[in-house]
């Protein structure tokens, strides 16, 4: 590792912990040359996901979308966005599970529905209104009687 400040190889790891979210390994190195100390950040490679839309574009995955969609469902609803985040991040962190590469951007709607099913239901309806688009009231009344048995369940 190159020290910055003199540009010498030669340093060496004092200290190596977790960062707090253990996404990472902090290294704390003092330079073997001019003595001063420095700090690295180790982590791993993500390999970029690509969503596969329905017209089959491609287009890369972005958290900061599914963060959008997130809030904009839930405009004006008592949902805090740590909430929201939460979601975000374990929606994200389950599709690179579930999906090597690529991910329909239909599974991603349909977790976003789950998710917003345990979250709110005004919510839920509002996505779901735009995610399946609706075309008339009898849809979207099938999706409210879905979401009353899903509820008594």
């Amino acid at each position: 590792m190159l020290c910055p400040f003199c540009q010498a190889d030669d340093s060496k790891v004092l200290d190596s912990r977790q960062t707090e979210n253990k996404m990472a390994i902090r290294r704390r190195r003092e330079c073997g040359l001019c003595r001063r100390r420095f700090t690295t950040y180790e982590k791993y490679e993500e390999i970029s996901l690509m969503v596969v839309k329905k017209d089959r574009r491609r287009e890369p995955f972005s958290q900061s979308k599914l963060m959008a969609g997130l809030m904009k469902a839930c405009e004006k609803r008592p949902i805090p966005a740590s909430r929201l985040e939460e979601a975000a991040i374990t929606i994200e962190r389950d599709m690179r599970d579930a999906y090597e590469w690529e991910i329909p951007s239909q599974a991603i709607g349909e977790a976003v529905m789950e998710h917003l099913f345990q979250i709110d239901e005004i919510a839920y309806i509002r996505f779901a209104s735009v995610y399946r688009q609706f075309t008339d009231i009898q849809k979207f009344m099938e999706e409210l009687n879905d979401l009353l048995r899903k509820k008594n369940e």
